[in-house]
């Protein structure tokens, strides 16, 4: 009986963590879904919508918070090390996906945007290949890790700014897509002063949302620049001996296990 319960548990946590199979994929697609419909949720929520519309929304969310809830629950029942799990980066991000649900005092719906990464494996299954960049599959998921990165600090920050500008600062933060702007803006360094926070604590965030792009944004960006040319210089041999794809355009033997091209 123990080694049935076990074996059960081995199954189910395959499924969630491992891609190699057609219920794998299908689980992690269903939760990107969720955690994009969460976030639009969020997004939408801030500009004026009717009542009943809002009353949807928000049965929809609930939804999405409980199965994100025992998605944890599942998690933690598989972890070989369930101190080691509740301590791990992702389980600290889970935590926050579904915090909202026993808090509700503080909306913090926008950060769930980072529970992203937990699926950044399956672009492993993208056999993506283009014939300018001659970018393969191991390129792809640096690539994208690089543009969520960025994408998820943004999306994060103007959530945040939205969140402690809007009560006190209405009219100049009236939905997303003026925090959003507010955040590219400032993170960038342009500040064009148009949109400027008025509270103690939007001026902080304003602050770390600065340090952050001058820090952040220039190592990610140099990161993509050298990896794009990094991707530009190789070419399309391929080692006979170990298969290897990538080599750079002057080699005439395999970096790998040295075999002549």
């Amino acid at each position: 009986m123990v080694e049935e319960s076990e074996s059960i548990r081995q199954k189910v946590a395959h499924y969630l963590d491992d891609f190699d199979s057609s219920i794998s994929i299908i689980i992690n697609l269903i939760l990107v879904g969720l955690i994009f419909l969460s976030s639009a949720i969020f997004v939408i929520e801030t500009y004026p919508i009717t009542t009943s519309f809002v009353s949807q929304l928000q049965t929809i969310d609930k939804v999405i918070i409980w199965i994100f809830t025992i998605e944890y629950l599942i998690r933690f029942w598989c972890a070989d090390s369930k101190l080691k799990f509740i301590f791990s980066s992702y389980s600290f991000i889970d935590i926050l996906a579904i915090l909202p649900l026993f808090i509700g005092l503080i909306d913090i719906r926008y950060i769930r945007i980072l529970r992203w990464f937990r699926v950044l494996r399956l672009i492993r299954l993208i056999k993506l290949q283009t014939s300018l960049l001659k970018i393969q599959s191991e390129d792809t998921i640096i690539l994208v890790r690089i543009f969520l990165l960025l994408f998820c600090l943004i999306f994060i920050y103007a959530g945040a700014i939205y969140q402690i500008e809007h009560k006190t600062n209405p009219q100049v933060f009236k939905d997303f897509f003026d925090a959003l702007y507010f955040s590219v803006v400032t993170m960038t360094t342009v500040g064009f002063g148009d949109i400027i926070p008025l509270s103690k604590e939007g001026k902080i965030l304003t602050v770390i949302m600065i340090f952050s792009g001058v820090i952040f944004i220039p190592w990610q960006i140099s990161i993509l620049t050298q990896k794009i040319f990094q991707i530009t210089q190789q070419n399309d041999k391929v080692c006979s001996y170990c298969g290897l794809k990538s080599h750079d355009r002057d080699a005439n033997f395999c970096k790998i296990c040295s075999t002549k091209l």
